[in-house]
């Protein structure tokens, strides 16, 4: 099949995508966008690692990883993720961060998923995760129709996204700093992220709902989740 797009930077779609934008109002949105363009930066000019990769699916597994890896980052991940599980109208913010931990664990299809939840509700980020996977997969024509998403309000003609609920006065890590420093070392070697043994065992106990007829087996967020996720991985005795 041909190509249809040729894709934008990673970088440049980071700055497109409203990265759990509305978490906080008093948040430094343009702050947390300079480092993640100067994250993008620093790991482009790693020696350790060509900069473009030789085939397009290639391209798009890694920055599919990098995304995933820096959405996890987020100062505000911990507190969308329980906010997915804690409240009766799902929250898409929360989605597009259950969708990057789903990816890191193995699950890609309950990851898309999650990823398609959060795009419907007009989320950008995750419409960018899910065009970096269908390229991934060289499924270009799916993979055209999330870029353009990219760019401006997900699923069109639908309903504008909820105001978020009011922010809470603090927040914290998602997970350890040793575990979140890891995942970008990971993707800067040009391997797949991975989480740790342990941390991945907790995401694979979720509760799973097998219903869904496209995805099959589709684990569901659990309100003790983000505890169990920052306590970090169980050291050997």
């Amino acid at each position: 099949m041909p190509r249809t797009d040729e894709p934008a930077p990673i970088e440049g779609l980071l700055e497109g995508a409203e990265v759990l934008a509305d978490t906080y109002d008093d948040y430094d949105t343009e702050a947390a966008r300079r480092r993640v363009r100067d994250r993008c930066a620093e790991y482009t000019a790693s020696p350790d690692v060509p900069p473009r990769y030789p085939s397009a699916h290639e391209q798009a597994a890694h920055d599919l990883n990098l995304a995933v890896a820096l959405i996890v980052n987020a100062p505000q991940a911990a507190v969308s993720l329980s906010r997915l599980a804690d409240q009766d109208r799902m929250d898409p913010e929360g989605a597009v961060v259950f969708g990057a931990l789903l990816h890191l664990a193995g699950h890609r299809d309950a990851a898309q998923f999650w990823w398609q939840f959060a795009a419907g509700g007009g989320n950008r980020t995750a419409a960018c995760c899910l065009f970096l996977a269908h390229r991934r997969r060289a499924e270009f024509r799916d993979a055209a129709y999330w870029h353009g998403q990219c760019r401006g309000p997900a699923g069109q003609g639908q309903p504008p996204p909820a105001t978020p609920a009011p922010a809470p006065v603090t927040s914290f890590p998602l997970l350890p700093e040793t575990v979140r420093h890891d995942l970008i070392s990971q993707c800067r070697r040009g391997r797949n992220p991975s989480l740790p043994a342990s941390l991945e065992a907790v995401i694979n106990r979720l509760r799973v709902d097998s219903a869904d007829e496209d995805f099959g087996e589709v684990p569901q967020p659990d309100v003790a989740l983000t505890g169990e996720l920052a306590r970090g991985p169980v050291k050997p005795q």
